[in-house]
């Protein structure tokens, strides 16, 4: 795993978005689409943050742009996929949400709650 340093806490908007890229390479279409699935429908992205979110995570070397598609009569779509930093930021993350999970679960004041 490389050293992300302190980078978590994660947006949820930017969590979703690179999990969505965890599965496969997406278009900025199916990114939307996928991160409103994986969240239940309580992220929904607009052009705007998922363009600025996407050009940040380039910049950081987080995910990469891998290809232009064509199609006919229509704009090139951009693919993009998660970088090894990328998929290392993301495990970081989860674990560190886990840990999150598992201090509530063990605090004797809620329990019961969950």
């Amino acid at each position: 795993m490389a050293d992300i340093g302190n980078i978590t806490p994660l947006s949820e908007q930017t969590y979703f978005i690179i999990l969505s890229l965890a599965s496969a390479p997406k278009h900025g279409y199916a990114i939307v689409k996928e991160v409103q699935h994986l969240s239940d429908g309580r992220v929904v992205l607009s052009v705007s943050t998922l363009y600025t979110t996407l050009k940040r995570l380039l910049d950081d070397g987080w995910i990469r742009l891998v290809e232009k598609t064509p199609k006919k009569s229509q704009r090139p779509r951009k693919v993009y996929e998660l970088t090894g930093l990328g998929g290392d930021l993301l495990r970081a993350e989860i674990q560190r949400l886990e840990g999150l999970v598992s201090a509530a679960r063990k605090s004797k004041k809620i329990e019961g709650v969950l």
